[in-house]
């Protein structure tokens, strides 16, 4: 499997380092992957793709492999863009799509980002892997590790949904918690690095789980016949979601298969709970501030700082696009509504976005007629601490059923 991988790149000054050997930080901002565009064109066509099988390694040409012994898959499927016209409808749109990323291996899309880490782990060699993280990326990185036959530590708050903890345990993982937050658990992954020598995975420092990522935007693109939708609404933490969309949609305008030249707007969305990357672009600054008492219950965007903040408040400005903090509070609620109008299981952090959805058709920012994407990340059933709410009526079937509460029940739903 030919390889166009050039080189790597640092996102803060340009510097060129060897893609050929594991890579981490130039002074501790994250990398790039850059490949030979032109020679890709020279290759692969639209109609090629199209035959290929619908995984997520069907763009191999765009991707860092080289090997494809070394390819680390749980089968990848392209997850589907689906039409919501109901919940559309609630806020007065004609057009919303969610690009469901529950139906991923381990329920989430944090696994097209460790298939890809860990596949690159495998090509250089690496067998001892640790990550820190809030949930769903330590439950694929353990179960990508297992697939590959690799050590796999993982650090979380020990405030992580249950089902996260569990998933690490089962699939291996040397699991722990720690009684703090996610860069908490960074600490203790970067200061071990040497004294038990594991590979870092975290969140953009190294350059490969950005690459993963990126194929949520290089999918979008094909779904919607090469043509971009106005508006991108995605939940944002360490960033490497938007980040790496933002650098699909680059790859194929140099490639020329875009139909136009217009880009999405995209929407960095946080919880009030912790939004550093808001308070950055409410205040003109390329860097966010941590924030010392982070907290929401869509865990995955409980990131107090982001080693590619820059990296996030760039695509968004460069999008023309904006950064929207919504009410912690209301978040279970938005959830309820998104599942209820959808039949999709969508996550807390999703449901942030249609809180942000919510405010930005209310005043006027996406009109009626936009065509709008919002990313569902992963799957509700991933985080029963949110979707605990009152106890379920108990009928009492000894005697006569009584129908009128059941009626009334479900009319009050």
């Amino acid at each position: 499997m030919p390889s166009f991988v050039t080189h790597l790149e640092s996102a803060l000054d340009g510097t060129a380092l060897p893609a050929d050997r594991p890579q981490t930080l130039h002074q501790g901002r994250p990398l790039w992957v850059r490949y030979d565009l032109q020679a890709v064109g020279n290759v692969l066509s639209k109609e090629l793709l199209s035959r290929r099988p619908a995984t997520m390694w069907r763009y191999r040409e765009l991707l860092p492999p080289r090997n494809p012994a070394d390819v680390v898959t749980l089968e990848e499927q392209i997850t589907p863009l689906v039409p919501c016209q109901r919940l559309a409808a609630r806020f007065g749109l004609r057009q919303l799509l969610v690009k469901d990323e529950s139906r991923l291996p381990t329920g989430s899309f944090k696994a097209r980002g460790m298939a890809m880490a860990v596949t690159m782990a495998r090509q250089f060699g690496i067998h001892r892997l640790a990550v820190p993280t809030a949930g769903n990326a330590g439950g694929a990185m353990a179960a990508y590790a297992a697939r590959a036959g690799l050590e796999a530590f993982v650090f979380m708050p020990r405030d992580t949904p249950v089902v996260n903890q569990l998933e690490c345990r089962l699939t291996g993982a040397k699991t722990f918690l720690i009684d703090g937050l996610i860069n908490d658990c960074g600490r203790v992954v970067a200061e071990g690095k040497d004294v038990l020598g594991w590979f870092d995975l975290s969140t953009l420092k190294e350059p490969y789980r950005l690459e993963g990522k990126k194929t949520m935007g290089l999918e979008l693109a094909e779904q919607l016949g090469w043509r971009l939708p106005d508006v991108i609404l995605y939940p944002t933490g360490g960033g490497t979601g938007l980040v790496g969309m933002w650098k699909a949609f680059d790859e194929l305008a140099e490639l020329g298969w875009l139909i136009d030249e217009r880009r999405p707007r995209m929407v960095a969305v946080q919880s009030a709970g912790c939004d550093p990357i808001v308070r950055a672009y409410d205040s003109g600054s390329r860097f966010a501030e941590p924030m010392a008492s982070a907290r929401t219950i869509a865990s995955g965007i409980r990131v107090p700082v982001a080693v590619g903040d820059f990296m996030i408040l760039d695509a968004v400005r460069q999008s023309r696009g904006t950064a929207v903090s919504v009410d912690e509070s209301r978040i279970t609620e938005w959830m309820r509504l998104g599942a209820a109008a959808t039949g999709l299981s969508i996550c807390p952090e999703a449901a942030a976005c249609i809180g942000a959805l919510e405010k930005l058709t209310a005043d006027g920012w996406i009109a009626p007629d936009e065509q709008v994407v919002l990313f569902n990340t992963g799957a509700a059933q991933k985080y029963p601490e949110a979707m605990a709410g009152e106890e379920l009526p108990l009928l009492d079937t000894r005697g006569e059923v009584d129908w009128e509460r059941i009626e009334n029940a479900a009319i009050r739903g």
